[in-house]
């Protein structure tokens, strides 16, 4: 039966260590790091994680704000909120919730926020960054996949490391961040042939193609590491993973539960990025 590599118990401990380090960072320099988060339209799940984001700020010394704004408020208007963030001195981190409303162009607002307060890592700057292997700010459910594998002690180096799942926000940049911990990494997607083959050989198993239960048992190697990304409601209304959590759980030495798991980092990473952030700008000020 596998280990349970428990998100909660590694995320209180990176926002242990945000509210330590924050709180130095305030007496030596005087300043208090800052998120701001923009909210545009009434999707309900975009604001309880708005709001959660906000009650973690509070509990690690981090000064928030919240830009709630209506579904019809155009692309000009919001670019514009987005620059006055931008110039904002007691703003060091700049998070706009997506999804946003079908005529506003993502692309563009994210590439709007400066790269400097890019606390979630999407920035195409950064993402450069993160491939040339010093990244500013690593994306923060990627960052928090690491977290948890150093958290357990689970080596990466020279390790068969498979990633279901070629996203932007996920699969490519945990690829990443396996690859320049040495790990051997293959990515897989929809037009991946003979994929129980190739999941079959990994040593470490990242899940993140959002469809529930996809990997079963008879894909997963005796003894790997599965981290499981997917969030997904059943029609009874539970949560349930990418991945087939009981039959895997029986093979895998460590596996990650959904919820639970992967899900806590990411506002820890969000906490940690815009803590960096402030530490960056306290030491251009010196």
């Amino acid at each position: 039966m596998a280990e349970l590599i428990d998100g909660k118990v590694v995320s209180q401990s990176v926002r242990d260590e945000v509210a330590e380090l924050a709180s130095k960072l305030k007496q030596d320099t005087g300043i208090v790091p800052g998120l701001a988060a923009v909210l545009v339209g009434d999707d309900a799940a975009s604001e309880i994680y708005v709001r959660n984001k906000r009650k973690a700020c509070e509990k690690v010394g981090i000064y928030s704000e919240e830009h709630k704004l209506p579904a019809e408020t155009t692309e000009e208007q919001l670019l514009g909120l987005v620059n006055k963030l931008n110039e904002d001195t007691k703003i060091h981190g700049i998070l706009v919730q997506l999804p946003l409303p079908g005529h506003i162009d993502e692309t563009k607002i994210l590439r709007t926020v400066s790269p400097l307060k890019d606390v979630d890592g999407f920035h195409p700057y950064n993402v450069g960054l993160l491939v040339e292997g010093n990244p500013r700010f690593v994306s923060c459910t990627p960052g928090g996949i690491i977290k948890m594998l150093d958290f357990y002690n689970i080596d990466i180096k020279g390790k068969d490391v498979v990633v279901v799942g070629r996203s932007n926000i996920v699969g490519k940049p945990v690829s990443m961040l396996l690859l320049h911990r040495h790990g051997t990494v293959t990515i897989c997607h929809s037009r991946t042939k003979d994929l129980k083959e190739v999941t079959g050989r990994a040593d470490i198993l990242v899940a993140a193609i959002g469809r529930a239960n996809f990997i079963t048992a008879d894909m997963v190697k005796d003894g790997a590491v599965v981290i499981d990304v997917g969030i997904n409601r059943k029609d009874d209304g539970k949560l349930t993973g990418d991945v087939d959590f009981e039959a895997v759980s029986e093979k895998a030495s460590f596996i990650t539960p959904v919820p639970g798991g992967v899900g806590p980092m990411t506002i820890a990473m969000l906490l940690y990025n815009t803590y960096l952030s402030a530490k960056s700008t306290a030491e251009s000020n010196k």
